[in-house]
């Protein structure tokens, strides 16, 4: 195989490309969250009058200072972030995932074994731990 062959393969496989999208979508959604605590819950929240997290810091010598505001509003972001991906993606596929447990009952692929009761397969004619010829 031909180099560009196996890397055409490799970037139309099914689970890079879905991965490529939701890193981009991801992106975008963060910045949605970001502009969202940025505009409308700091100013709400605010910090001694202040309207916004991001403008409170704590002063060192000289011009330094510890931007404590913006690492605030850093932290709002990914817990509202984390909030609608946990009850907007990971709790709904969840519950497909349940469904799809519960519609679909597994055949038994095992039994007993009567004289060690361990686990066997079905179409064993001899038990692997205890070698008792079972029927």
């Amino acid at each position: 195989m031909s180099l560009a062959k196996d890397f055409r393969d490799f970037i139309l496989r099914g689970n890079v490309v879905d991965l490529a999208v939701g890193v981009v979508i991801g992106a975008a959604f963060g910045n949605v969250v970001k502009a969202f605590t940025t505009d409308f819950i700091t100013p709400l929240v605010g910090i001694m009058g202040k309207t916004s997290f991001s403008s409170y810091a704590i002063p060192l010598k000289g011009t330094n200072k510890i931007l404590v505001g913006d690492f605030i509003d850093n932290i709002i972001t990914f817990l509202l972030t984390a909030f609608v991906i946990y009850f907007c993606v990971v709790r709904p596929v969840n519950y497909l995932m349940s469904l799809k447990k519960s519609s679909e009952p597994e055949p038994d692929t095992t039994r007993e074994c009567p004289e060690c009761l361990s686990k066997i397969p079905i179409k064993a004619t001899r038990c692997a731990f205890c070698t008792a010829t079972v029927s």
